[in-house]
């Protein structure tokens, strides 16, 4: 029976999976891929705050730039208006004009605005051309088009600029500047400069306009004069509220879909005109839409760099790793690693360590082999000398707790000498600490009562375990009989080295020797059986009136440690 997606053991599954990626081992990959994300990305956000910043200082400076722009083609507007506002009055103080030859007026009018795209009209008081440069001279003329500006021009006795209205003599969109003429005791006239709306575009088309910016002439009633943009906009309302703020949502035309715009207005104080630098939104945030769509790639690709990089520096060290443990698993085995020059230094490290392991490890067992053969020579040794002494114990023993003290106190002996032989290890026993060792549990209490004097020698392990038995066994007799059993006795042990021979001297000093000894004790069967035996050792016994002399000469070939081979010599060599 298959389970579903939904069934529980799925769901647990699925938990027990993820739960294992978060926290269960990486690669190192892994690690090495968030250290360059950790690295990378605050670059990359530092970056898009720097851009954003970056554009909203450009977004100002186009700002400030469209308000002068719009500041500058308003001034450009108001001299040409100003100019014509003068050509009008210099015209209105020709003498023709004054005496009414209105075709000589009509004349010098004509050949003065010759080239410049402006006509001159003029009307009686009914508001009825009289004259207009744009047709010849006596060709029947109706009213004016637009008599609303010449009637505010002769309420005010002012000049006036009109909007843009549809001149139907020329049959386009054009404008009016208004001067009113009134001559003493004759009826007003109207002098009216007239010029198309065109004329004006190319003055706005003159301006440097980029970056999707366009500027816009309207007049006091809203509609376009002139436009960079569509010339078919001319004498149309303009398509976004100049009162509102910015940004405003609206559309060019009917056939295009509503958009963002940013305007800016500057209005003219002389002709009340007002002058808006608009563009879509999109336009200007294009850059920084180019940009960021930039960064993001930019990101992506280092991204993904970053990963490829990760992923390659991954396997470079993963690889060496699981070497390093297959080594650390052969290491473990017991079989001989070499060091491998890995190109990671610490990888390469680690492997010259566990090669010096895997070596130590092998000297290290052939240490505890040899130990191990010595420990069971050394307990076959002690075997022997233990049953030897139990023999000789037995022998002298005159009754069981007399054979028990004295086998007791001997095994004690040998406990202090293998004592020694462990500490001293293969570099043998030290003479001095083997004499205290022995001597020490029955030395009084007195310590000018013993005196050692001699060079430092170290014993081989075998002659310094012969040697505390034998110096076992003087130091039992000098605290039953000799040194440190009568008042005022004491000891003196010295030792040096004759030619390639060690002599021990043991010299106790009494007040007076008690008796000399007539039986051969067990400890004079042990001295002389072990040292002569074992060492080839001569031996000599004195009894002197106030003490006994032992003199000890056993060849220093069989008491000193065999020296190690060098550490450079190569085995089997």
């Amino acid at each position: 029976m298959e389970k579903s997606a939904d069934s529980p053991d799925t769901k647990l599954g699925f938990r027990k999976r993820l739960s294992g990626l978060l926290t269960g081992p990486k690669p190192i990959g892994f690690f090495l891929f968030l250290l360059i994300l950790v690295t990378t990305l605050p670059a990359l956000a530092v970056a898009f705050v720097l851009l954003q910043r970056n554009d909203a200082a450009q977004r100002e400076v186009v700002e400030t730039l469209s308000e002068a722009m719009a500041g500058s083609i308003a001034e450009t507007i108001d001299r040409e208006l100003s100019g014509m506002v003068t050509t009008l009055r210099v015209l209105s103080t020709t003498p023709s004009l004054a005496s009414g030859r209105y075709k000589d007026f009509y004349e010098r009018a004509k050949s003065a605005l010759a080239g410049s795209g402006t006509y001159l009209v003029l009307l009686d008081e009914n508001f009825d051309q009289i004259l207009n440069t744009r047709v010849p001279y006596g060709t029947p003329l109706g009213p004016v088009s637009d008599p609303e500006p010449v009637r505010r021009a002769l309420d005010a006795r002012a000049a006036v600029i009109s909007g843009v209205f549809f001149e139907e003599t020329a049959e386009r969109w054009g404008f009016n500047v208004i001067l009113p003429y009134v001559p003493e005791g004759k009826p007003p006239r109207v002098l009216m400069l007239t010029r198309d709306a065109e004329s004006i575009a190319n003055t706005l088309s003159q301006q440097m306009l980029r970056g999707g910016w366009n500027a816009s002439l309207v007049d006091a009633n809203g509609l376009v004069i002139a436009s960079s943009f569509m010339s078919t906009n001319v004498g149309k309302p303009f398509f976004l509220d100049l009162n509102a703020g910015s940004p405003q949502i609206a559309r060019l035309s009917n056939n295009m879909a509503p958009a963002s715009f940013v305007a800016i207005t500057d209005e003219s104080a002389f002709s009340g005109w007002k002058v808006v630098v608009w563009a879509p939104t999109a336009s200007i945030e294009r850059p920084m839409r180019r940009t960021l769509w930039q960064l993001l790639a930019g990101s992506f690709i280092v991204i993904a760099l970053s990963a490829g990089t990760a992923w390659f520096l991954g396997r470079r060290i993963a690889r060496p790793v699981r070497n390093l443990a297959h080594d650390a698993h052969r290491l473990g085995a017991g079989e001989m690693v070499k060091a491998v020059p890995y190109p990671i230094a610490e990888v390469a490290t680690v492997s010259a360590a566990l090669a010096e392991a895997s070596i130590d490890r092998r000297a290290a067992e052939n240490d505890i082999r040899l130990l191990m053969r010595e420990v069971a020579h050394r307990a076959k040794n002690q075997l022997t000398v233990v049953a030897s002494m139990a023999k000789q114990t037995a022998r002298s023993a005159r009754s069981l707790p007399s054979f028990l003290d004295s086998f007791q106190k001997r095994l004690y002996g040998l406990a202090r000498s293998t004592d020694l032989l462990i500490a001293g290890g293969a570099s043998g026993v030290d003479l001095r600490e083997l004499l205290i060792a022995q001597i020490e549990p029955f030395r009084p209490e007195d310590p000018k009562r013993l005196e050692l004097s001699g060079p430092s020698v170290r014993l081989a392990n075998q002659a310094a375990q012969t040697i505390g038995l034998a110096v076992h066994e003087l130091a039992t007799n000098a605290a039953k009989y000799g040194a440190f059993a009568a008042r005022g006795g004491y000891l003196r042990v010295s030792w040096q080295i004759e030619e390639d021979v060690l002599v021990i001297v043991w010299r106790e000093h009494l007040q007076r020797l008690r008796r000399r000894p007539v039986k051969r004790g067990f400890g004079t069967e042990i001295i002389e059986r072990m040292l002569g035996g074992t060492l080839d050792a001569e031996i000599s016994r004195t009894f002197h009136r106030d003490g006994l002399e032992c003199v000890f000469r056993i060849p220093a070939d069989r008491i000193l440690p065999e020296r190690p081979p060098p550490a450079s010599a190569a085995p089997g060599a």
